[in-house]
Protein backbone atom coordinates (compact mmCIF):
# COMPACT_ATOMS: atom_id res chain seq x y z
CA UNK A 1 0.00 0.00 0.00
CA UNK A 2 1.11 3.09 -0.94
CA UNK A 3 0.29 6.52 -0.18
CA UNK A 4 -1.85 8.57 -3.06
CA UNK A 5 0.05 11.48 -3.16
CA UNK A 6 3.15 9.33 -4.03
CA UNK A 7 1.22 7.14 -6.72
CA UNK A 8 0.29 10.09 -8.63
CA UNK A 9 3.54 11.76 -8.09
CA UNK A 10 5.64 8.66 -10.07
CA UNK A 11 3.40 9.06 -13.29
CA UNK A 12 5.55 12.38 -13.97
CA UNK A 13 2.33 14.26 -14.51
CA UNK A 14 2.09 16.30 -11.02
CA UNK A 15 4.20 16.72 -7.69
CA UNK A 16 3.09 16.08 -4.17
CA UNK A 17 1.71 19.41 -3.65
CA UNK A 18 0.51 19.31 -7.13
CA UNK A 19 -1.98 16.20 -5.74
CA UNK A 20 -2.67 17.38 -2.68
CA UNK A 21 -4.26 20.62 -4.16
CA UNK A 22 -6.01 18.43 -7.31
CA UNK A 23 -7.63 16.05 -3.93
CA UNK A 24 -8.65 19.06 -2.34
CA UNK A 25 -10.45 20.79 -5.23
CA UNK A 26 -12.04 16.90 -5.51
CA UNK A 27 -10.39 16.40 -8.71
CA UNK A 28 -9.58 12.91 -7.71
CA UNK A 29 -11.07 9.63 -7.26
CA UNK A 30 -10.28 6.61 -5.69
CA UNK A 31 -12.25 3.49 -6.90
CA UNK A 32 -14.95 5.80 -8.00
CA UNK A 33 -15.44 7.82 -4.62
CA UNK A 34 -14.17 11.15 -3.93
CA UNK A 35 -10.22 11.06 -2.23
CA UNK A 36 -10.65 12.52 0.95
CA UNK A 37 -6.89 13.06 1.14
CA UNK A 38 -3.71 12.81 -0.45
CA UNK A 39 -2.29 10.59 2.53
CA UNK A 40 -4.55 7.75 1.93
CA UNK A 41 -3.36 4.65 0.69
CA UNK A 42 -3.73 2.21 -1.62
CA UNK A 43 -2.76 -0.57 -4.06
CA UNK A 44 -1.24 0.59 -6.92
CA UNK A 45 -1.69 -2.95 -8.66
CA UNK A 46 -5.67 -3.08 -8.24
CA UNK A 47 -6.59 0.78 -7.61
CA UNK A 48 -8.65 2.72 -10.32
CA UNK A 49 -7.60 6.39 -10.04
CA UNK A 50 -9.07 8.82 -12.07
CA UNK A 51 -8.74 12.81 -12.45
CA UNK A 52 -11.06 15.08 -13.62
CA UNK A 53 -13.00 11.89 -14.62
CA UNK A 54 -9.76 11.06 -16.68
CA UNK A 55 -8.30 7.29 -15.77
CA UNK A 56 -4.53 7.37 -14.54
CA UNK A 57 -1.92 4.44 -15.26
CA UNK A 58 -0.04 4.02 -11.92
CA UNK A 59 1.55 0.93 -12.63
CA UNK A 60 4.86 0.68 -10.88
CA UNK A 61 6.81 -0.04 -13.97
CA UNK A 62 6.32 1.41 -17.50
CA UNK A 63 7.50 -0.74 -20.90
CA UNK A 64 7.51 1.35 -24.27
CA UNK A 65 8.02 0.12 -27.66
CA UNK A 66 9.27 2.95 -29.51
CA UNK A 67 10.30 2.68 -33.24
CA UNK A 68 13.66 4.77 -33.36
CA UNK A 69 14.78 7.29 -36.16
CA UNK A 70 17.92 7.86 -37.34
CA UNK A 71 19.90 10.86 -35.62
CA UNK A 72 19.09 10.33 -32.11
CA UNK A 73 21.22 8.40 -29.83
CA UNK A 74 20.08 5.51 -27.41
CA UNK A 75 20.71 7.09 -24.19
CA UNK A 76 18.75 8.77 -20.92
CA UNK A 77 20.88 12.43 -22.05
CA UNK A 78 23.90 13.41 -23.82
CA UNK A 79 26.01 17.07 -23.81
CA UNK A 80 25.79 17.34 -28.07
CA UNK A 81 23.19 14.67 -29.24
CA UNK A 82 19.22 14.73 -28.91
CA UNK A 83 18.33 11.21 -27.36
CA UNK A 84 15.33 9.42 -28.25
CA UNK A 85 13.88 10.17 -25.16
CA UNK A 86 12.87 13.67 -26.44
CA UNK A 87 10.50 11.92 -28.50
CA UNK A 88 8.96 11.25 -25.14
CA UNK A 89 6.08 13.83 -23.72
CA UNK A 90 7.28 15.51 -20.85
CA UNK A 91 5.43 13.19 -17.77
CA UNK A 92 7.38 10.32 -19.12
CA UNK A 93 10.76 11.95 -19.07
CA UNK A 94 10.35 12.25 -15.58
CA UNK A 95 9.49 8.66 -14.47
CA UNK A 96 13.37 7.21 -15.31
CA UNK A 97 12.92 5.69 -18.14
CA UNK A 98 15.84 4.43 -20.41
CA UNK A 99 16.77 2.22 -22.83
CA UNK A 100 17.18 -1.49 -22.53
CA UNK A 101 20.18 -1.64 -24.79
CA UNK A 102 21.39 0.47 -27.47
CA UNK A 103 21.19 1.11 -31.06
CA UNK A 104 23.44 3.17 -33.52
CA UNK A 105 22.61 6.65 -34.27
CA UNK A 106 21.95 5.85 -37.88
CA UNK A 107 20.35 2.82 -36.46
CA UNK A 108 16.41 2.41 -36.55
CA UNK A 109 13.19 0.12 -35.64
CA UNK A 110 12.69 -1.61 -32.31
CA UNK A 111 14.17 -0.20 -28.72
CA UNK A 112 12.42 -1.07 -25.67
CA UNK A 113 11.93 1.96 -23.03
CA UNK A 114 11.36 1.11 -19.30
CA UNK A 115 12.17 2.03 -15.93
CA UNK A 116 12.17 -1.89 -14.83
CA UNK A 117 15.54 -2.53 -13.98
CA UNK A 118 15.63 -6.16 -12.85
CA UNK A 119 13.78 -6.90 -16.43
CA UNK A 120 16.46 -4.72 -18.16
CA UNK A 121 19.23 -6.47 -16.59
CA UNK A 122 17.84 -10.35 -17.55
CA UNK A 123 16.97 -9.29 -20.99
CA UNK A 124 20.74 -7.81 -21.93
CA UNK A 125 22.88 -9.93 -19.41
CA UNK A 126 25.29 -12.14 -21.99
CA UNK A 127 24.91 -15.88 -20.45
CA UNK A 128 20.77 -15.35 -21.63
CA UNK A 129 21.81 -15.15 -25.34
CA UNK A 130 18.55 -12.90 -25.76
CA UNK A 131 17.93 -13.37 -29.49
CA UNK A 132 17.72 -9.81 -31.55
CA UNK A 133 16.65 -10.06 -35.39
CA UNK A 134 17.87 -7.09 -37.87
CA UNK A 135 16.98 -5.75 -41.92
CA UNK A 136 20.29 -5.09 -42.77
CA UNK A 137 21.27 -3.93 -46.27
CA UNK A 138 25.15 -4.05 -47.62
CA UNK A 139 27.08 -2.47 -50.09
CA UNK A 140 27.85 -5.94 -52.65
CA UNK A 141 26.72 -8.77 -53.07
CA UNK A 142 25.63 -11.30 -50.11
CA UNK A 143 26.29 -15.04 -51.16
CA UNK A 144 26.06 -18.65 -49.53
CA UNK A 145 29.30 -18.31 -47.88
CA UNK A 146 28.64 -15.46 -45.88
CA UNK A 147 25.66 -17.60 -44.48
CA UNK A 148 28.15 -20.65 -43.80
CA UNK A 149 30.62 -17.95 -42.21
CA UNK A 150 27.50 -16.17 -40.20
CA UNK A 151 26.80 -19.98 -38.87
CA UNK A 152 30.15 -20.85 -38.05
CA UNK A 153 31.30 -17.73 -36.06
CA UNK A 154 33.05 -15.46 -37.50
CA UNK A 155 36.28 -13.54 -36.22
CA UNK A 156 36.35 -9.77 -36.33
CA UNK A 157 39.43 -7.53 -36.83
CA UNK A 158 39.69 -7.68 -33.01
CA UNK A 159 40.25 -11.12 -33.06
CA UNK A 160 37.24 -11.81 -31.03
CA UNK A 161 35.21 -14.81 -32.54
CA UNK A 162 31.24 -14.01 -32.69
CA UNK A 163 28.61 -16.88 -31.50
CA UNK A 164 27.38 -17.91 -34.43
CA UNK A 165 24.70 -16.17 -35.97
CA UNK A 166 22.17 -16.20 -38.43
CA UNK A 167 22.51 -14.44 -42.10
CA UNK A 168 18.87 -15.26 -43.93
CA UNK A 169 19.12 -13.80 -47.30
CA UNK A 170 16.03 -12.05 -48.95
CA UNK A 171 17.78 -11.02 -52.26
CA UNK A 172 21.57 -9.58 -53.58
CA UNK A 173 22.06 -7.11 -51.10
CA UNK A 174 19.33 -7.76 -48.14
CA UNK A 175 19.30 -10.30 -45.24
CA UNK A 176 17.66 -11.05 -42.28
CA UNK A 177 20.36 -11.20 -39.42
CA UNK A 178 19.85 -12.66 -35.90
CA UNK A 179 21.95 -12.25 -33.05
CA UNK A 180 22.31 -13.97 -29.43
CA UNK A 181 25.05 -11.63 -28.62
CA UNK A 182 25.16 -7.69 -28.47
CA UNK A 183 28.80 -6.61 -29.13
CA UNK A 184 29.64 -3.12 -29.79
CA UNK A 185 28.37 -2.35 -33.70
CA UNK A 186 28.93 -6.17 -34.13
CA UNK A 187 26.89 -6.63 -37.07
CA UNK A 188 28.81 -3.66 -39.31
CA UNK A 189 31.48 -5.06 -37.86
CA UNK A 190 30.69 -8.67 -39.10
CA UNK A 191 29.64 -7.36 -42.50
CA UNK A 192 32.60 -5.22 -42.68
CA UNK A 193 34.43 -8.44 -42.32
CA UNK A 194 33.26 -9.91 -45.19
CA UNK A 195 33.78 -6.82 -47.08
CA UNK A 196 30.31 -5.84 -47.72
CA UNK A 197 30.01 -2.51 -45.81
CA UNK A 198 25.83 -2.19 -43.67
CA UNK A 199 24.48 0.79 -45.46
CA UNK A 200 20.95 0.01 -43.89
CA UNK A 201 19.95 -1.55 -40.59
CA UNK A 202 16.61 -2.07 -38.81
CA UNK A 203 16.21 -4.07 -35.62
CA UNK A 204 13.15 -6.12 -35.98
CA UNK A 205 12.84 -8.34 -32.80
CA UNK A 206 14.44 -8.33 -29.31
CA UNK A 207 13.76 -11.56 -27.58
CA UNK A 208 9.49 -12.09 -27.88
CA UNK A 209 9.46 -8.15 -28.41
CA UNK A 210 8.65 -7.45 -32.21
CA UNK A 211 8.35 -4.35 -33.87
CA UNK A 212 4.86 -2.81 -34.46
CA UNK A 213 4.98 -1.66 -38.07
CA UNK A 214 2.11 0.32 -37.52
CA UNK A 215 4.64 2.50 -35.56
CA UNK A 216 5.69 5.45 -37.58
CA UNK A 217 9.50 6.23 -37.28
CA UNK A 218 9.82 8.07 -34.02
CA UNK A 219 6.35 7.25 -32.37
CA UNK A 220 5.91 4.92 -29.52
CA UNK A 221 3.23 2.79 -27.59
CA UNK A 222 2.80 1.28 -24.67
CA UNK A 223 3.25 -3.05 -24.41
CA UNK A 224 0.34 -4.87 -23.80
CA UNK A 225 0.47 -6.84 -20.83
CA UNK A 226 0.91 -10.13 -22.85
CA UNK A 227 4.30 -8.48 -24.56
CA UNK A 228 5.75 -7.58 -21.18
CA UNK A 229 4.91 -10.96 -20.06
CA UNK A 230 6.54 -12.35 -22.79
CA UNK A 231 9.62 -10.54 -22.56
CA UNK A 232 9.49 -12.15 -18.77
CA UNK A 233 9.50 -15.57 -20.09
CA UNK A 234 5.85 -15.81 -18.59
Amino acid sequence: MERLDKILASTGRWSRREVKELVRAGRVTVNGLPAQSSEDKADRDTVDIRVDEVPVSVTQYTYLMLNKPAGLVSATEDPREKTVLSLLPEHLRKIGLFPAGRLDKDTVGLLLLTNDGHLAHDLLVPKKHVEKTYLVRVEGSLERSDVDAFRVGLTLSDGYTCLPAELELLGECEALVTLREGKYHQIKRMCAARGKPVVFLKRLTFGTLTLDETLAPGEWRELKKEEVEGLRGK
